[in-house]
């Protein structure tokens, strides 16, 4: 497995082909894209096959549909989705690795895009992208040995009548010592009083933790980030080996943000409708582990502390809406991830 950079993109490479999956192209068919006939009536109707024809497809209300259905061995390099906001929570990306039952990925397209909230913004991180207005990009190398396939489900009873995607990838041979891409999102609303947020566990096996994301709201007044991320690697009982000072000391801030939104290549966090301190504020945080990856052997869990003040300068345990999405490599097989809750417990009201 080749890793590409500005240092290294001079040098030749022979044996790899790059393929693109598009709905101009859903095979990433050498020779195969733009081939679609014009829909009646559509704008290409006097142009014919060629002239951007299907540039995206529909999702009807409950459908599932699988948009890469490919053999390896190769590398997905960059995937690139956009859609209405107002589905960021209701359609469902799921990767499966080499023919596994169980996904290796799955999330609402949102949150894996590091967004929430129905709203698009932008992020400039290492791995994820958004653009305006709302081109959702995403980096991680994911290699696959066999094959991959990559469904979306539209949760709604709604049509996305425009779900436009491009998936970049490369034919080349795999590394045995490669690691297999994994992200899993949850929420808990509320999170129960004097309880720690699990971000993820049920880790087993051999990997490297590499993000987290978090969309947050929260249901008191004040500061509410005074949490410590907890990271228990392997043997790890009831204190963990890896464990924070502070929820914006994780997310690469410091002193409550200063209320003030950045978006970096490893941190990020933003407000969305009101400030941070305020009842009601909705937030967004991401912490990409680019540089400092945390590797585990055995297993791995990761929680988040919700907490804030109350009178006489003592902490408050807090009852906040929180959703997360947790990334990390690692070698197969991997446990299978629960269901995701059904689309009330989805959903943003």
């Amino acid at each position: 497995m080749f890793d590409v950079n500005l240092s290294n993109l001079y040098l030749d490479r022979p044996e790899t082909g790059s393929r693109s999956i598009s709905a101009e192209n859903p095979t990433g068919e050498r020779g195969k894209g733009g081939m679609a006939d014009p829909l009646p009536g559509g704008p290409a109707r006097e142009l014919g096959a060629g002239w951007k024809a299907r540039p995206c497809i529909f999702l009807e209300g409950g459908e599932s549909r699988t948009i890469m259905d490919t053999d390896g061995p190769g590398i997905i390099r960059h995937m690139w989705y956009t859609f209405e906001p107002k589905f960021l929570r209701e359609i469902i990306i799921r990767v499966y690795w080499d023919g596994e039952e169980h996904p290796s990925v799955q999330a609402p397209m949102g949150d894996f895009f590091c967004l929430c909230w129905n709203r698009h913004q932008k992020i400039l991180s290492q791995p994820v992208n958004v653009n305006p207005f709302g081109g959702m990009n995403n980096f991680f190398p994911m290699p696959f040995r066999r094959h991959v396939r990559i469904t979306v489900e539209n949760l709604s009873p709604h049509l996305v009548d425009g779900f436009f995607y491009t998936i970049n990838y490369t034919l080349e041979e795999v590394p045995p010592e490669a690691l297999y891409f994994h992200a899993y999102w949850r929420r808990t609303n509320p999170l129960p009083y004097g309880s720690d947020y699990l971000v993820v566990d049920g880790i087993r096996g051999r990997g490297q933790y590499v993000g987290t994301f978090m969309a947050w709201q929260q249901n008191n007044a004040g500061w509410w980030g005074e949490g410590e991320i907890k990271m228990y690697v392997d043997d790890d009982g009831r204190y963990p080996t890896i464990c924070g000072t502070g929820t914006e000391d994780y997310f690469g801030g410091a002193v409550a943000f200063d209320r003030q939104d950045y978006s970096a290549p490893c941190f990020g966090f933003q407000q969305i409708e009101k400030l941070s301190g305020d009842v009601g504020c909705r937030m967004t945080l991401y912490r990409f582990h680019v540089f400092d990856p945390v590797f585990f052997k055995q297993r791995l869990k990761v929680t988040m502390q919700a907490l804030g003040w109350r009178s006489e300068g003592r902490y408050l345990p807090l009852q906040d809406d929180i959703a997360s999405v947790a990334y990390w490599y690692q070698a197969p097989p991997h446990a299978p991830f629960g269901p995701l809750p059904d689309r009330n417990a989805l959903e943003i009201i």
